[in-house]
């Protein structure tokens, strides 16, 4: 090897090289939608729609209470959203979380801005769901029931899960 090389000139044209703000950018703004996350969990919904043996039936018991109590929360409409508040002040507040539609105009939403470790147990809990096969992907942040999420979510009885649910924060269409 030579000891000798000559560092003042450039390896490669600076003309050449691409830029790296188009880059840069594109990737910020899909962390900063919390892409990775949402495309890792779109992928365990897939994988258990392709792999999974849905007449092998898992017990209902072993899912982590934060994911019945989504699935009983979701048993009547099955919509659910993923997605983070970007324009909150502190870290916490901005974290992805569960969104639950209740209804047409009530949602609750499973993230608590004052005990992070909440926010991140049902959004636990939901992986679980896509891995479980009981919920599907749609597009973006959007991901609904299965039909076998809705068979398995009505089995659940909501006092079971009343604990759960009641760490959610409901709001209307207009709060």
């Amino acid at each position: 090897m030579d000891m000798e090389q000559d560092f003042s000139k450039p390896i490669r044209s600076v003309a050449k090289m691409q830029p790296l703000d188009n880059y840069l950018s594109g990737s910020w703004d899909a962390l900063g939608a919390g892409a990775p996350v949402l495309v890792a969990l779109s992928q365990l919904c897939s994988n258990s729609m392709v792999e999974k043996d849905t007449t092998n039936t898992f017990a209902v018991e072993q899912l982590l209470p934060e994911a019945k109590a989504i699935l009983v929360a979701a048993r009547d409409r099955g919509v659910i959203e993923i997605k983070a508040v970007n324009a909150a002040f502190e870290a916490p507040a901005r974290m992805l979380a569960v969104y639950v539609e209740l209804d047409e105009t009530q949602t609750i939403a499973f993230r608590d801005p004052n005990e992070p470790e909440l926010t991140v147990r049902f959004l636990e809990g939901f992986r679980v769901l896509c891995e479980q096969g009981l919920v599907m992907h749609h597009i973006h942040r959007d991901f609904s029931l299965t039909s076998r999420g809705f068979e398995i979510a009505r089995t659940i009885s909501k006092q079971e899960v009343q604990p759960w649910l009641d760490k959610g924060t409901e709001f209307g269409l207009h709060d």
